[in-house]
């Protein structure tokens, strides 16, 4: 890092400041306005920053290192999360839009009654708000300093006084937590924009830089079948050689998508959602981070794992490839940009995760159990909150040594509810127990499989564990329990009118579903052929 790429840094950052402040001028006068935008985010902005949010610092370091130890096959563990957005575009975006809510786990007291509903509310928020979206956070901070620290940044400054772990992240987070707690949603996906085209522009930077150290992609291919490594190539694991084991990619194929805690969109796609202006904006805005999301963002990162495979073999951590490539090739400035790059990615999620963390801590449990609702004082703690998510996130940081590692860890203690999730939407019979026990089966079965003794499970094997079993707990506990109250679910019906099994809730109130089931599973179908299909083929066409 020379003067001009730190020039290049500064003039980032100033600018990413600027934007979030110019936007808090519009003002955040009320818990809607600071959580999703008074309803008024166009679908395309919308649809910028959920794309912004989904990869951070950490990605290209995740890709790498995936690539290096299964191949490009190995990838398939984030792809078969696009069978979970894809009904999200199709069928899911318009039910959130329809049911007004600010949380996504504020639906939980409308879709359920009675006191274990106020539970499970609080729960689940708290949850997520603070142990798994600290965890997230937390894991963005290690790959931000994995990358400061491979950079060689510290050799190019003074020395600095106390740890330096601390410095690599500090500045960044102050200036993200100003403009995060002064602008609320408006200023994060207004700088989410800015973000997303500086990072996925240092995406093809490196990309190009990298493909033209190894050949070009005839190199690329050529080096990799003549040191044995051809198989990395694969788009899906194939044959006695493939790198990633079958039942592992049946796992993620076949079950992550459905079974993880974010099937039905999770809460910051739903706040991205409830942010627009109608269904048909929410929908048009999950269907273009489809294309963001995979089509364009996938094989930048993928095509420098693979020429980290050539120019950097046997790395003792494969997730640095990634920096080491940018310091070993980008010339001075360009350099400095492509950092730039990885810390808009890192400011985009972090700012989502922390504005939307806070929007759990204030609208599910202080405003729903405190009696101080006023608006001026949710807005002090909304905005404090904010602060005190971001320090957590930091402390937990430091107890982290594998992105990887940690991601894997998320998903498995995430799975098992996501089918209870998805179904409550589209059959009257699933209640609040249903979903509690399914949390709770959920998280045990992940803390076990984590234990000595599952040591031999594949992680494909280890998902299955928890997505099925915590079934065999759920099922006979939502039929061992009463229904809800039929007003609850008449309520809900009304406000929603999903399709499904509502047969004697439509009875009741003489409504009919505002969807067709039929047609919509024909589309989720014909939408996954053009997501998934696009991906796969630009990658069978640039890797021969």
């Amino acid at each position: 890092m020379r003067a001009l790429d730190w020039g290049v840094v500064v003039v980032y950052l100033a600018g990413t400041l600027v934007l979030g402040l110019w936007v808090a001028r519009r003002g955040a006068s009320s818990l809607t306005e600071f959580f999703v935008g008074g309803r008024a985010i166009p679908w395309w902005l919308a649809a910028t920053s959920m794309a912004a949010t989904t990869f951070n610092v950490d990605t290209p370091l995740y890709v790498a290192g995936r690539v290096a130890r299964d191949g490009v096959a190995g990838n398939w563990e984030w792809w078969s999360f696009a069978l979970m957005h894809v009904l999200v575009a199709v069928v899911l975006a318009k039910l959130w839009r329809r049911a007004r809510v600010l949380t996504d786990v504020e639906l939980t007291e409308i879709r359920y009654g009675g006191r274990p509903a106020a539970g499970l509310r609080a729960f689940r928020a708290f949850l997520i708000a603070v142990p798994f979206n600290c965890l997230s956070i937390g894991y963005g901070m290690l790959a931000m300093r994995k990358v400061v620290v491979a950079l060689g940044v510290f050799d190019s400054l003074p020395p600095l006084p106390g740890d330096e772990r601390l410095w690599a992240i500090l500045p960044i987070l102050i200036i993200v937590v100003i403009y995060t707690a002064a602008s609320g949603l408006w200023g994060v996906v207004a700088t989410d924009f800015l973000q997303y085209i500086l990072a996925m522009g240092g995406a093809f930077t490196v990309m190009f830089y990298a493909l033209a150290e190894v050949g070009g992609l005839s190199g690329l291919t050529a080096a990799l079948r003549e040191s044995g490594q051809g198989d990395k190539l694969n788009l899906l694991p194939t044959g006695p050689d493939a790198t990633l084991p079958l039942s592992t990619f049946l796992g993620y194929l076949f079950v992550q998508w459905w079974a993880f805690r974010n099937s039905d969109g999770g809460g910051m796609f739903v706040q991205r959602l409830s942010s627009t202006a109608d269904e048909k904006e929410a929908a048009k805005a999950a269907h273009l981070f489809n294309i963001l999301n995979y089509v364009v963002r996938t094989w930048p990162w993928v095509l420098v794992g693979l020429a980290a495979l050539v120019v950097l073999p046997h790395l003792d951590d494969p997730e640095l490839a990634y920096p080491i490539m940018m310091v070993r090739y980008l010339p001075t400035g360009v350099l400095g940009l492509v950092f730039a790059s990885l810390l808009a990615a890192f400011m985009s999620t972090v700012s989502t995760q922390v504005n939307w963390g806070a929007s759990y801590v204030v609208n599910d449990l202080y405003a729903r159990f405190s009696s101080q609702r006023d608006e001026a004082t949710l807005m002090r703690a909304a905005r404090w909150a904010s602060v005190l998510l971001a320090m957590i996130a930091g402390v937990v940081s430091f107890f982290m040594d594998s992105v990887g590692g940690v991601f894997r860890f998320i998903i498995l203690i995430g799975t098992g509810p996501g089918l209870v999730l998805l179904l409550r939407w589209f059959w009257w019979r699933v209640n609040a127990w249903a979903e509690i026990a399914a949390m709770a089966a959920g998280l045990l079965l992940a803390v076990l499989g984590s234990t000595s003794a599952f040591a031999e499970f594949t992680f494909g094997q280890r998902l299955m564990l928890s997505a099925f079993g915590s079934m065999a707990v759920w099922v006979p506990v939502m039929f061992l329990t009463a229904p809800e109250p039929a007003a609850v679910l008449d309520d809900f019906y009304a406000r929603v009118r999903p399709a499904g099994a509502w047969g004697p809730v439509r009875a009741r109130t003489n409504l009919t579903a505002l969807d067709d089931g039929v047609r919509d599973a024909r589309r989720w179908l014909a939408w996954c052929v053009v997501i998934l299909g696009g991906t796969l083929l630009i990658g069978w066409v640039i890797l021969a």
